[in-house]
């Protein structure tokens, strides 16, 4: 039996700091992206589609990276839309 990449639903564990989980979970769970996180484990978060997978991934970078980064994606998106 074949199945697509979109018939499936990926479980991606995401490793987060234990200071920012709680947030990310949250936010997580603002953009009706199911996750969950069991006492002392990671948080796990239930990827379905290309869109879920962006925001996972933006969602985690506003947590990871460098502070200067972050101000240099904004600058770069302000130039791009004038």
């Amino acid at each position: 039996m074949k199945s697509s990449i979109s018939q499936l639903q990926a479980k991606q564990i995401v490793e987060v700091n234990w200071a920012d989980r709680w947030q990310v979970y949250q936010r997580l769970q603002q953009l009706d992206i199911p996750c969950w996180c069991a006492t002392n484990q990671p948080l796990t978060a239930e990827i379905s589609n290309p869109t879920a997978a962006l925001q996972l991934w933006s969602v985690m970078r506003q947590f990871t990276a460098v502070r200067q980064d972050l101000i240099c994606t904004l600058k770069q998106c302000w130039r791009n839309s004038y």
